[in-house]
């Protein structure tokens, strides 16, 4: 017996899938019922043209069924595609400690030539990436530095300790939020 390890691929697909294209299955389905229901109906009291054109009709349904899911694979296929490209861009940036997107792409294709074709894919995930590294950076730094400027304070109230720390700290002024949030932890260890 063969063991439709493509049909088992294919169920994972759609399993994993996000739910807005699960949905998407819906209508085919319903359309696929309604049919089904009227060909039998249409065989039982013998209308040939009514047969013909129900039968063209699940022929179209069934078709819809198979592009759909012929669009899931691709968008699944193009998904992990972009995970593991993401990946290895992550990997080489880290390892070669580059600041430039424009020489990580040209150093990455030199070293990966399967991904020629894809330069301008690559340029957007090195950007987001940097971008990453860049927030991940910011808040270490900030983390650090407000660890040592609240062991340092000596009052221990909330907000003095903020609105000193960003006076001394100007550049993390743009998300307070996160300084209030990290001041009220590092008070609260304290304690």
């Amino acid at each position: 017996m063969p063991r439709c390890g493509g049909i088992r691929r294919y169920c994972r697909e759609i399993a994993d899938s996000p739910r807005v294209e699960k949905i998407a299955f819906i209508p085919p389905f319903a359309i696929l019922t309604a049919e089904l229901i009227l060909l039998y109906h249409a065989l039982n009291f013998g209308e040939g043209f009514v047969i013909l054109l129900t039968l063209f009709l699940l022929m179209l349904s069934l078709i819809e069924l198979f592009l759909i899911l012929r669009e899931i694979h691709e968008h699944r296929k193009q998904t992990n595609f972009e995970r593991e490209l993401a990946i290895r861009l992550d990997d080489f940036i880290i390892e070669r400690h580059m600041d430039n997107v424009s020489n990580i792409v040209k150093d990455f294709l030199n070293e990966f030539e399967e991904y020629r074709g894809k330069r301008t894919m690559i340029y957007h995930i090195a950007c987001q990436i940097m971008q990453t590294h860049k927030k991940e950076l910011w808040e270490k730094t900030l983390k650090t530095r407000l660890k040592r400027y609240t062991e340092r304070a000596e009052e221990k109230q909330l907000r003095p300790i903020i609105s000193g720390f960003l006076k001394k700290f100007p550049e993390y002024r743009k998300d307070p939020e996160k300084v209030y949030q990290l001041t009220a932890i590092y008070i609260e260890r304290e304690k």
